[in-house]
């Protein structure tokens, strides 16, 4: 491959994954655009310089002929199939693109509602585990941690007697231990 094809299949490539990376639909398609061209011109330059045609009763290393005078057929092969590759993901696009154009009146793309609240909530669950990680104060118990009266386990609270919900009380029943875990301001 020459050194000015190598730069210009860098340059389609790299401007095209700037564009890609931005927000409105109209760059994304452009961005899709120009990196199919680079891998045509990819293929194109791997296929070396041009020979005589791959067709059947032409030149063959049978007939004396240098097998190098011959163009190799696959890199155009592989280029006319990255073409049409190529068009019918950008016409894709151009679709998505109308049809957000349509809905919303702009070629923007505008983060997810529930992509946002999925995160949300794996950010709180990794708060909620970093703060039941931590041995309790009070009595060295958590989670993992045994307690006077139980076990912590990943469900549990690790309250000052060691139960709670996915702890073993004294008795085995693995809920709060009578007289001690019970709040005695609530009436029964």
């Amino acid at each position: 491959m020459s050194g000015t094809l190598l730069l210009t299949v860098a340059a389609l490539v790299g401007v095209g994954t700037y564009l890609i990376t931005s927000r409105t639909l109209s760059r994304i398609v452009l961005g899709f655009s120009l990196i199919g061209h680079a891998a045509v011109l990819a293929l194109l330059a791997s296929g070396g310089p041009a020979g005589a045609p791959p067709l059947a009763g032409g030149p063959s290393a049978g007939d004396g002929a240098d097998a190098g005078q011959i163009a190799n057929p696959l890199p155009q092969a592989l280029s006319l199939t990255a073409i049409v590759i190529s068009f019918g993901l950008t016409l894709f696009l151009l679709a998505l693109a109308r049809r957000q154009n349509q809905l919303t009146g702009d070629d923007l793309v505008e983060d997810d509602l529930e992509d946002r609240r999925i995160a949300s909530q794996r950010v709180e669950a990794e708060k909620q585990s970093d703060r039941t990680a931590e041995p309790d104060a009070e009595s060295g118990t958590g989670p993992g941690n045994v307690g006077p009266a139980g076990t912590g386990g990943p469900a549990g609270t690790g309250g000052p007697a060691g139960t709670g919900p996915g702890n073993v009380g004294p008795a085995g029943t693995g809920g709060p231990v009578p007289g001690r875990d019970v709040d005695e301001t609530t009436p029964a």
